[in-house]
């Protein structure tokens, strides 16, 4: 995401559990059986496999897609984001180029899939709760694609609470986003079959980000802002999804705010392919929960 939408979720969530900016109450529903497994030969982004330069330039792209590029910005050198929030203290994106080297692929895996720090242990910034449910072949391509980029920047500062940061933590009103990973591996997406198994893991993958483990909608994403649940993909067409998933434009020109800028930044790297995948699962979901 870009630095706006990352502010909005630091806004929402205070401590940014997680970039989904998922609540607790739609986490805490009821739990649905697991996300069915994925594999390099079945369910992953379109261009895993290949050799080893295929599968940088495939790292590269989901780089882009899973929002990498905004919180840790384009040339992933980090980024104090959470200015509109100062009483929370300081949080930022690391400096990739920097911190990358300094992890073995297991240590790097534990981050992106468990939200867990070599050394500062539980993370507060990172979407690890999507991250998760990457393939193999997904999560090996990504890591891949990080080992190529150079070290250029200065270290960002380890993420710094403040005291109502830290009070809130106390409280349980916030929790580290192992706590989430933990959430979503319980309350996933409805498994509408073989022929919707691809649409349903981007989805489960990117929507499930901002709309929530299961697409059900987040009612207090933060400031009065509401992200809601898929069904909503049943009063648009085919064709109105997809430029929502290529340009950020609704139905009528008016800014959908979050929406408008991850339609533009992440979905715009969706191949054509995947894109009509990730329309196909939304309507038929949509369809099968009205």
């Amino acid at each position: 995401m870009n630095r706006s939408v990352i502010a909005l979720a630091a806004i929402a969530l205070a401590l940014a559990p997680g970039l989904s900016a998922c609540n607790k109450k739609s986490a805490e529903a009821a739990p649905a059986r697991p996300l069915i497994g994925a594999t390099p030969a079945g369910l992953s982004f379109d261009g895993a496999g290949g050799d080893a330069a295929a599968m940088r330039a495939h790292g590269e792209r989901l780089s882009h897609v899973l929002g990498c590029r905004g919180c840790h910005q384009e040339n992933l050198e980090g980024a104090w984001f959470n200015e509109d929030t100062p009483d929370m203290g300081k949080l930022y994106a690391s400096n990739l180029t920097r911190v990358l080297p300094t992890m073995s692929d297991a240590q790097l895996r534990r981050l992106l899939r468990d939200g867990v720090h070599p050394t500062r242990g539980d993370l507060w910034v990172m979407p690890s709760k999507v991250f998760q449910r990457l393939s193999e072949a997904d999560v090996n391509a990504l890591i891949a694609h990080l080992r190529t980029v150079k070290a250029a920047g200065a270290q960002t500062p380890p993420p710094a609470m403040s005291a109502k940061a830290k009070a809130m933590v106390a409280r349980g009103e916030e929790h580290p986003e192992s706590y989430y990973v933990a959430q979503y591996k319980q309350l996933v997406p409805v498994d509408l079959g073989p022929r919707y198994a691809l649409g349903r893991y981007l989805a489960s993958n990117t929507c499930a980000e901002c709309h929530g483990p299961d697409l059900s909608g987040v009612p207090d994403f933060g400031k009065g802002v509401s992200t809601p649940n898929l069904t909503i993909a049943a009063s648009y067409s085919d064709a109105e999804l997809t430029r929502l998933l290529t340009s950020g434009q609704g139905r009528t020109p008016r800014d959908l705010g979050l929406m408008s800028l991850v339609g533009k930044g992440h979905f715009a790297y969706f191949t054509p392919h995947e894109r009509a995948a990730v329309v196909a699962y939304v309507k038929a979901r949509a369809a099968r929960l009205q």
